[in-house]
C-alpha cells in the first residue's frame, strides 16, 4: 500500500518516493515532511504507477532495484505516457553507464547512494524550479519558431508541424535557454548551473544526453544538426540568423 503524510496548513508540493527499503523510505519521508512537502510512498513499481495515476505527484524520487520491476522500466513507462514530471533517480548503481541509461530513459537527475539528504533536498528544489518557476516570464518573447518547429513558451507547447513534441522539464529549459540567445555559446558547466542551480553535482555527460534527446525530437537529421550545434571542446549554441 502507498502511504501519505500531509500538512493541512499548506498546499504543499507533492512528491512520490518509490523505494522498497523501509528505513531509507522513512528517512526521506521524515526529511521531506520537515521541508513541508506532501509525501506519497510506494514500495514497488505497481504501487508507484497507481500512485502516479491517483495522486498526480509533481516530482518522483525513484529507486532502480525494486521487487517487481526496474526503476528504469518505470521511467520508460512514465515518459511513454507523455508525462513530463521530474524524475530523480536515487540508486546504489553509480556507474557511468547506469547514469547515462537513466538520463537516456528520461530521468532529469541521478543521485548515487549513499547520499547526503541536504544534497537530495537541493536537487529536489532545483527540479521543481525547472518544472514550474522557469516557465514564467524570464524571457522577453513568449514564442519562437525555426524550421517546422513552433514553440509557445507561455503554454509550454512545442509543435513539429502539426504534431506536439513531448519534453522533460530539463529538455524544455535547455531549448528555451539556447533559443533565447541565438549564436551565444554556452559551456556545459554553464548549462549545468542554469539547469541544476546550486546543485552542481552533475556531470557534463548529462548535458550531452539531454542535447541528444533534443536533437532527436527537433532536428530533421539528428546526426547532422542544423539548429542545436556543438562547439567542440566547450559546449553548445543555437544557430544564429546567418546560419538559418
Amino acid at each position: 500500500m502507498t502511504g501519505e503524510i500531509f500538512d493541512p496548513t499548506k498546499e504543499a508540493e507533492r512528491i512520490l518516493i518509490v523505494e522498497d527499503d523501509t528505513a531509507i523510505a522513512q528517512g526521506l519521508e521524515y526529511q521531506l515532511r520537515n521541508e513541508r512537502y506532501r509525501v506519497f510512498l510506494a514500495k514497488n513499481g505497481k504501487e508507484a504507477l497507481q500512485s502516479i495515476q491517483r495522486d498526480d505527484p509533481q516530482l518522483i524520487l525513484l529507486d532502480i532495484r525494486l521487487p517487481d520491476m526496474s526503476g528504469f522500466d518505470i521511467c520508460k513507462i512514465i515518459r511513454a505516457e507523455g508525462r513530463t514530471i521530474p524524475i530523480l533517480i536515487l540508486s546504489a548503481l553509480d556507474g557511468e553507464s547506469d547514469r547515462v541509461l537513466g538520463l537516456e530513459l528520461g530521468a532529469d537527475d541521478y543521485v548515487s547512494k549513499p547520499y547526503k539528504l541536504r544534497e537530495v533536498i537541493a536537487r529536489i528544489r532545483s527540479a521543481l524550479r525547472r518544472s514550474q518557476c522557469y516557465l514564467g516570464t524570464q524571457y522577453a518573447s513568449s514564442s519562437f519558431a525555426f524550421g517546422d518547429i513552433r514553440i509557445d513558451f507561455a503554454k509550454l507547447r512545442i509543435m513539429r508541424g502539426d504534431r506536439p513534441v513531448s519534453m522533460t522539464p530539463a529538455e524544455f529549459h535547455l531549448v528555451r535557454m539556447l533559443t533565447s540567445t541565438p549564436g551565444m555559446v554556452y559551456s556545459r558547466e554553464m548549462l549545468i548551473q542554469a539547469i541544476y542551480g546550486e546543485s552542481r553535482f552533475q556531470e557534463a555527460r548529462s548535458i550531452d544526453v539531454h542535447m541528444h534527446h533534443i536533437r532527436n525530437k527537433l532536428e530533421a537529421d539528428p546526426k547532422h544538426p542544423q539548429w542545436f550545434l556543438t562547439v567542440y571542446g566547450f559546449g553548445y549554441r543555437f544557430a544564429d540568423k546567418a546560419e538559418r
